[in-house]
């Protein structure tokens, strides 16, 4: 694998920048918003959160695990097994 040539690295680029343009231009969206989806959205988020929490707290204890500095007795069997 070369590297590009400078041709071509300015085409890709420009086609790349070409193609952000396009992506970001508004389009006119004919969409109704009904006042349920306000508490739909809120439902969503709030069991996303809850369930996030309870997952947490699931493994809360492999994660402090995790960062627990190993004890001293710990290291203790650790030297003798050497």
């Amino acid at each position: 694998m070369g590297t590009l040539r400078p041709h071509t690295f300015f085409m890709f680029s420009t086609i790349l920048f070409v193609a952000a343009l396009i992506a970001l231009m508004p389009t006119p969206a004919a969409a109704y918003l009904d006042p349920g989806t306000g508490s739909y959205i809120t439902q969503v988020l709030i069991a996303s959160l809850l369930g996030g929490l309870y997952a947490i707290k699931l493994s809360w204890s492999r994660v402090k695990l995790f960062f627990k500095k190993p004890s001293s007795k710990a290291q203790g069997e650790q030297t003798d097994k050497q």
